[in-house]
């Protein structure tokens, strides 16, 4: 007969499963309330949700039981659910937010790590969402920590263009968001009813977006990316002031009319003080079955815009990279799957990839953080 594992090793077991949502071990968060062992390597676990409907409970328990059958000497497990009082709740929040206060906004605070990127356009139609959708992916396959806030409040498209099919679980006043390929989303799509349009002014549009940056448990981000609404309304105002230093984006078109706009857009980064990161040209020419290039929408559109925002802002916009037109994309969007995992060799792929790889190796600069050093006395 088998020795009875410790408790130790029932624990130790526990801490290699992670809340689906959180992503953290759940004996971090206080969600183990009690475990125990009989003779018979008979296991009882009881585990504290953080809600009553918590989506992903059946998720937990599958996990839960298939770690600690791993363990030598464990004949079978039974799961049992309970729910966390207001305290624990309270307790949990904390913890998540490292005794920060709440209502803060982690990314807006000189030590964070976190680059922001926010995703802009002159106009509509150029395929911005598109580019943002693709480029999480991809960031979140580089092995990153990756986040997406839609603040296309009126034009919300990011959760069918990632797949997401959960809903927001809410923990009180601390929101925990869906996750799609490893990218953490949050949209006002997700609170809103059928296809119902969002007809709010000025005002609603920075308290949803503030509410989206700090009532919600992003945990540790590598980057996050920021879907903008077109234009230089309200949010792209707002993203500059509450988070300053995200940096700009600009998604174009190859057509003089969709480069002259698009210039407009990343002129705003002058009046913000933002660094615009580079340009990207999308739907840049159609590729032929003889290995051809019809460019459908003209050509030189993004290099156009790089050296007009490089001209203004006085330093260097470069044209990171020209997307092709691409039905593989078009139908990675429809589906939910992003083209850089559904087609990952297709010409658009291979384009998106390559802007997010240099994305993600970019060294974090040292404005706004502190350097560690002080004045010595002479």
């Amino acid at each position: 007969m088998p020795e009875q594992p410790s408790l130790a090793a029932l624990h130790a077991a526990l801490a290699t499963v992670d809340d689906p949502e959180i992503r953290k071990p759940i004996t971090d968060l206080g969600m183990v309330e009690e475990v125990r062992i009989d003779d018979d390597g008979a296991v009882f676990l009881r585990i504290l949700l953080t809600v009553a409907a918590c989506p992903l409970k059946d998720t937990l328990t599958k996990d839960s039981t298939a770690a600690l059958m791993k363990v030598p000497g464990v004949s079978s497990v039974r799961v049992d659910l309970g729910v966390m009082s207001d305290e624990q709740r309270a307790t949990l929040r904390s913890t998540l937010r490292g005794g920060a206060p709440e209502k803060e906004i982690p990314f807006a605070k000189p030590g964070t790590l976190t680059r922001v990127y926010a995703i802009a356009s002159g106009k509509g139609g150029v395929g911005k969402s598109s580019v943002t959708a693709n480029l999480a992916a991809a960031l979140a396959q580089q092995g990153l920590k990756v986040g997406v806030v839609d603040a296309d409040i009126y034009g919300f498209s990011i959760p069918r263009m990632l797949g997401v099919t959960g809903t927001p679980t809410q923990v009180d006043d601390m929101i925990l968001p869906p996750i799609a390929h490893e990218v953490k989303v949050i949209s006002i799509g997700m609170f809103v009813p059928g296809n119902q349009p969002v007809v709010w002014r000025g005002p609603m549009l920075h308290r949803a977006l503030n509410q989206f940056l700090a009532d919600v448990f992003w945990g540790d981000l590598d980057i996050l990316l920021l879907d903008l609404p077109p234009g230089t309304g309200d949010v792209a105002i707002s993203v500059a002031q509450l988070i300053p230093n995200a940096e700009i984006l600009v998604v174009t078109t190859p057509q003089t009319a969709a480069a002259e706009v698009a210039e407009r857009a990343g002129s705003i980064a002058v009046q913000t003080r933002q660094r615009i990161v580079g340009v990207v040209e999308n739907m840049s020419w159609l590729e032929l079955p003889d290995g051809s290039r019809q460019e459908i929408f003209g050509s030189g559109g993004g290099a156009a815009v790089s050296q007009s925002l490089t001209r203004l802002t006085g330093a260097d916009v470069p044209l990171l990279g020209q997307i092709p037109l691409d039905t593989t994309l078009r139908v990675g969007a429809d589906e939910g799957t992003p083209v850089v995992l559904g087609n990952p060799t297709s010409p658009a792929a291979t384009a998106l990839r390559a802007i997010a790889k240099g994305l993600g190796t970019r060294s974090r600069g040292l404005a706004g953080r502190s350097l560690g050093l002080s004045p010595t006395a002479r």
